[in-house]
């Protein structure tokens, strides 16, 4: 599958500094900021730093270097937002999977008790 990033999207912005966050965690490979429109007392979006698009294009074209900041970073929101009792990390990837931003992201949400994810 062939992977058109779009560097106009809102992450790509905000990586560009053209639109400001609230930033939770940030390293060589990815930034973490707080989502606008938080569905938990803890909702932090982790992105990496690189043109991805989804999971899998990052998990196929990133380097060991990219994969490893970026799974720091995730490590270094949860320590930071002390989601000691559990945690949820959601990756939307495409039109199926309503992915809303063209640039892979991880959504770390927590503080509190979350309902299943999915329902039959």
């Amino acid at each position: 599958m062939e992977f058109a990033y779009d560097d106009q999207n809102i992450f790509a912005k905000i990586l560009r500094g053209e639109i400001p966050n609230k930033t939770v965690f940030e390293n060589a490979h990815a930034l973490a900021f707080e989502d606008i429109e938080p569905q938990a007392p803890v909702h932090v979006l982790v992105i990496p730093k690189g043109s991805y698009v989804s999971l899998d294009h990052f998990a196929r074209d990133a380097s060991p270097e990219e994969q490893a900041g970026f799974m720091q970073a995730v490590a270094e929101v949860c320590r930071i937002t002390q989601v000691d009792d559990g945690f949820r990390a959601i990756s939307n990837a495409r039109t199926h999977g309503v992915q809303d931003v063209p640039h892979f992201h991880m959504h770390i949400i927590g503080g509190t008790q979350l309902g299943r994810m999915l329902q039959k």
